[in-house]
C-alpha cells in the first residue's frame, strides 16, 4: 500500500507543475494576440476569443499518451506492478483533469461575464446557470480524453504500428460503409441523431438533460479504462 501511495504521490505532483505552465503560456499567447488586434484594429468589437477549453484537449490528450511512453516504462523498471501503475495513472489523470476542470469553468464563467462576447464550450451548450456541473461535464470530458489517447497509445504499442494503421483503416472504412448504408435510410439516420442528441442531453422536446451527458462520458470512460487495464496487464517493455 506504501508503494501505490508512493506511486500516485509521483504521478501527481510530477504532473501537477506543468499544468500552471501550460496555462502560463496559454494565457501569454492570448494577451498578446489581443493586443496585437487591439493595436491593429481600431473596433475593440472584433477582438475576443472563446472555448478556450479545446487548449487543455490537447494537453490532456498528450498527458494520456504520455502516461504510458514515460511513466510505464520508467515506472516498471522500478519494480512496480502493471496494477500499481494503473492506478497510479488514472489518479493522475482524475487529479488533473479536476484540477484542470476547476480552473477552466472559473476562467470561463468569469470571462464570460466581463466579456459578454466570450462564450465557453460548455455555456455554449448547455448555458451558466450551474457551476458544479460545468466542473463535472469538463473533469468527465478530461477524463474520457486521457483514458482514449492512453488507451490507443497501448494498442499501438502492443499490436505494432503497422497492424495498428491497418486495423484503423478496416475500422474506419467498415465504419464509414455502414454510415453510408445508414444515410439511404432518413428513419435510421433519424434514430441515430435522436440517440446521439439524447446521450448529450438534448430531448426530443427541447429541454436539456443536464445528467445524461455526465452518464455518457462516465460510462465512455469506464469502457476505455477497462480497456486500457486489459491491454497493460498483457503489455510487454520495449
Amino acid at each position: 500500500m506504501n508503494k501505490l501511495k508512493a506511486v500516485i504521490q509521483f504521478e501527481c505532483m510530477t504532473s501537477f507543475k506543468y499544468i500552471w505552465i501550460f496555462y502560463g503560456i496559454q494565457y501569454a499567447v492570448v494577451l498578446l494576440a489581443t493586443l496585437i488586434v487591439r493595436v491593429s484594429v481600431d473596433n475593440a468589437e472584433y477582438i475576443g476569443v472563446s472555448g478556450l477549453e479545446t487548449n487543455t484537449f490537447i494537453y490532456v490528450g498528450i498527458l494520456g499518451m504520455l502516461g504510458y511512453s514515460e511513466d510505464f516504462k520508467m515506472l516498471i523498471q522500478n519494480g512496480f506492478t502493471r496494477r500499481y501503475i494503473f492506478i497510479a495513472c488514472v489518479a493522475m489523470f482524475g487529479f488533473i483533469s479536476g484540477c484542470m476542470a476547476l480552473v477552466d469553468t472559473v476562467v470561463g464563467n468569469v470571462l464570460h461575464y466581463v466579456l459578454p462576447g466570450y462564450q465557453s464550450i460548455y455555456g455554449g451548450l448547455y448555458g451558466y446557470e450551474n457551476i458544479l456541473l460545468n466542473w463535472l461535464w469538463l473533469l468527465l470530458l478530461y477524463m474520457l480524453l486521457c483514458s482514449l489517447f492512453y488507451l490507443a497509445v497501448l494498442v499501438v504499442n502492443k499490436a505494432g504500428k503497422i497492424l495498428s494503421i491497418s486495423l484503423g483503416v478496416i475500422i474506419g472504412s467498415v465504419g464509414l460503409l455502414v454510415m453510408t448504408r445508414f444515410a439511404l435510410s432518413d428513419s435510421a439516420a433519424n434514430k441515430v441523431s435522436v440517440f446521439l442528441m439524447k446521450a448529450f442531453g438534448f430531448m426530443p422536446d427541447g429541454t436539456i438533460n443536464h445528467f445524461l451527458p455526465l452518464l455518457t462520458m462516465l460510462l465512455l470512460t469506464v469502457a476505455a479504462g477497462a480497456g486500457a487495464y486489459g491491454v497493460i496487464r498483457k503489455t510487454e517493455l520495449k
